[in-house]
């Protein structure tokens, strides 16, 4: 059964991960947004998604930041949802729960656990079935898998492209930390939380030379070294920032820039959500659920090694287990590549 539900008032969106993941998301958010103009939408979220989305217009009403829950919030040791945030979330009565946070299996036990009239979502064989629901299938673009789940009750899509809007506070924040920033500025973002999607720091340093702007490195405090790395590795200087910007923050900073250029990471996608050309690095698999899905102008580059580089263990089968090696899939692409693309882009700032 698909539609519009009757008489919803409240609504709880489950996704629950990282900045990639909420991004990537927006869409589907924003469509079940306008499909139910009236009603108070709640993103069942972590504590980050509160910081940022506070303020910030959107499809967003509310975010519920939710502690610790394995397989929704963390992977470690197991940490049922506690009874106390469960009860808390029914006595919201919410009408309708959408479930974007993957296959199910402990969301979408979670999610009916809450008590809402309808419930809608994806799940893989071994999950439990809500009201509403599609099979999940690992390999689909998350913005168009999440527009699935938004189709389940009614929502339809405004726009593919996310869009996150940059405020005031972000450009202030920007202001202080980094004054005026030049004009031509180019972002470079060398980590990626799974070390296989990084691209080599030396190659980073080659294209910021190559490029001839001011060039910006962005990374996390865990990210500090890889920074370190890419400054250390080029010949023309370029300005570190670790940790300095909150998410909204880097947002106004990649507003401000002609070109991003990262991994396939989050900051790559929040980049091109507030308009900045990027290009990417990606490993094909990955390009598959998460590359930009226009070309005028953010350009993928891929790598279509599907072995691991140190012990020949497959990446694509599903059903394998990660082999323990941590060598970049992507290092086979070429900073000519990459230069060739971001010289293109260049030129139509």
């Amino acid at each position: 059964m698909t539609g519009l539900v009757d008489g919803v008032r409240t609504i709880a969106v489950l996704r629950a991960n990282a900045l990639g993941d909420l991004v990537v998301a927006l869409p589907a958010i924003g469509a079940i947004k306008d499909a139910y103009p009236d009603a108070r939408l709640v993103l069942l979220g972590n504590a980050w998604h509160a910081a940022f989305l506070a303020g910030r217009p959107g499809p967003v009403d509310e975010v519920v930041a939710m502690p610790p829950i394995t397989g929704l919030t963390t992977r470690p040791e197991a940490r049922p949802a506690p009874e106390e945030l469960v009860e808390r979330l029914r006595e919201r009565r919410f009408d309708l729960a959408v479930q974007l946070h993957g296959g199910g299996r402990h969301s979408n036990p979670f999610l009916r656990r809450l008590g809402a009239r309808v419930t809608a979502g994806f799940r893989t064989p071994d999950a439990e079935p809500l009201d509403r629901w599609l099979p999940y299938h690992y390999y689909q673009h998350e913005t168009l898998r999440y527009l699935e789940a938004a189709a389940l009750v009614g929502a339809r899509a405004r726009e593919f492209e996310p869009r996150v809007a940059v405020t005031g506070a972000d450009r202030a924040e920007l202001r202080a930390v980094l004054g005026e920033p030049p004009p031509g500025l180019v972002a470079l973002h060398p980590g990626a939380t799974d070390p296989r999607r990084r691209w080599p720091a030396r190659s980073f340093a080659a294209v910021g030379d190559r490029l001839g702007r001011p060039v910006v490195v962005t990374g996390t405090p865990e990210e500090a070294d890889l920074v370190a790395e890419v400054r250390a590795a080029m010949r023309h200087p370029a300005t570190p920032l670790v940790g300095a910007l909150s998410i909204g923050g880097l947002a106004a900073l990649y507003e401000r820039c002609d070109l991003v250029i990262g991994n396939d990471t989050g900051p790559r996608h929040l980049a091109a959500a507030v308009g900045a050309a990027t290009i990417g690095l990606y490993w094909c698999g990955n390009l598959v659920n998460a590359g930009p899905l226009t070309r005028a102008r953010h350009r993928p580059l891929v790598s279509w090694i599907i072995t691991c580089p140190r012990c020949g263990a497959s990446g694509v089968d599903l059903r394998a287990e990660r082999c323990p090696h941590d060598a970049s899939w992507v290092a086979a692409i070429t900073v000519d590549e990459v230069t060739e693309q971001a010289e293109d882009l260049l030129r139509q700032s």
